[in-house]
């Protein structure tokens, strides 16, 4: 007999038994089976969505294939009924992390996305993550869940995002730390990009400041709180209109001779700008408000392609009216079997190929959800249609 629970995973059993899967969240590669009857289960096999199995004979289990995975079993009595007793069998089985990075290799990974070189030398996966949602509230002050902050941070880079947004504004710091926490010392092929010039007073409250001994301080500070001795990509978070650009950039291209950037972007700028900036340093970012329903930003997005500069859209999981009930974007989600969240990722990186969003979340669950966007492609029809529908 074989009989399909949940999302993946198969019982395969000589008798007949009933199989109850439950996969929470949807796209996590946690699941937890519960069977019931248990009587005769003796030569039960499951097999997940890859095809590796497992056996269970007499209450072991073996995995074959996949090494050093963790099965923890419970087993209670639930009902007596006359001579008729009912067994629950729950395992739950939790991939360690060379494990999680073997089955998402294969499954739902950043690399679907795609790779880009930032600066023609820095290869990343196009689909990143943002940490902006890890401090407290107001990006200000200590995580609420400091502990789940760092396995949301663990987990990404599991699932193959190796391009981390970041800033020295969240938290302040916050942010930063909890990145060196979780990673440090890092992978070869990790880019944590970060960014200076904006500083903060409370909750919600964001101040450019340029001036150049400023900016160079916090340089300095971000390399420390994060560990590094260089920093791959530094952007300007914000112009200060006090401030000549000429000054500000021309400070960052002397840290970055010094040998403590080794890539500058820009953050929240026109074409203008860029070309400005581009007189004092080579710019290779740019990260500006941009996303389905918000394109305010094309005109530097055209920019960026014809110089083939990184387009970091953030705030992009926004979708405005589109994913409204009966909306377009949810229309097409139920046709799909996907969430409105992962068609907004989706149209992003059809969009174009400098494109690399950088979606935040504090939820594991979330996190998995964002990074199974990376192997939903739209077709062209699919793509016209959401690009007008916002229009």
């Amino acid at each position: 007999m074989q009989r399909h629970c949940g999302t993946g995973l198969i019982l395969k059993s000589p008798v007949d038994k009933t199989c109850e899967a439950h996969v929470k969240p949807r796209n996590t590669l946690a699941c937890s089976v519960s069977m019931h009857n248990l009587g005769g289960l003796c030569g039960a096999r499951f097999t997940d969505r890859l095809g590796q199995a497992w056996d269970v004979n007499g209450g072991a289990v073996s995995r074959r294939e996949i090494p050093a995975a963790h099965v923890c079993f419970t087993t209670r009595k639930l009902r007596r009924s006359g001579r008729r007793s009912t067994d629950q069998l729950t395992v739950k089985w939790f991939l360690l992390a060379e494990e999680a990075t073997y089955m998402a290799s294969q499954d739902t990974t950043a690399t679907k996305s795609g790779l880009f070189k930032i600066g023609g030398d820095l290869p990343v996966n196009r689909l990143g993550y943002g940490v902006m949602q890890l401090p407290g509230p107001g990006v200000w002050g200590e995580s609420r869940d400091p502990e789940g902050a760092v396995r949301v941070l663990k987990r990404a880079v599991e699932l193959g995002v190796n391009l981390i947004d970041t800033a020295d504004a969240y938290g302040p710091f916050v942010a930063d730390l909890l990145i060196r926490k979780a990673l440090h010392p890092y992978p070869k092929d990790l880019v944590i990009a970060t960014k200076v010039g904006l500083t903060r007073s409370g909750p919600n409250d964001w101040r450019p400041v340029g001036r150049p001994e400023y900016l160079r301080q916090q340089v300095e500070l971000n390399l420390r709180h994060l560990g590094l001795e260089r920093i791959d990509l530094l952007q300007l978070h914000r112009v200060d209109p006090k401030v000549p650009l000429s000054d500000q950039v021309g400070e960052l291209a002397r840290m970055q001779k010094e040998g403590k950037i080794r890539h500058i972007g820009l953050s929240q700028v026109d074409v203008a700008q860029i070309e400005e900036a581009s007189r004092h340093a080579a710019i290779v970012s740019v990260q500006n408000l941009y996303n389905v329903a918000q394109r305010d930003a094309e005109p530097v997005l055209t920019y960026c392609e014809q110089h083939n500069l990184a387009f970091i859209p953030w705030f992009p999981l926004a979708t405005g009216t589109l994913a409204k009930d009966g909306g377009p974007l949810e229309q097409m989600a139920k046709r799909l079997n996907a969430e409105p969240s992962q068609l907004a990722l989706a149209w992003l990186l059809k969009r174009s190929p400098v494109m690399l969003p950088i979606p935040g979340t504090a939820s594991v669950a979330h996190l998995e959800e964002n990074v199974a966007a990376a192997r939903l492609e739209l077709s062209v029809d699919e793509f016209e249609m959401l690009s007008k529908a916002a229009l």
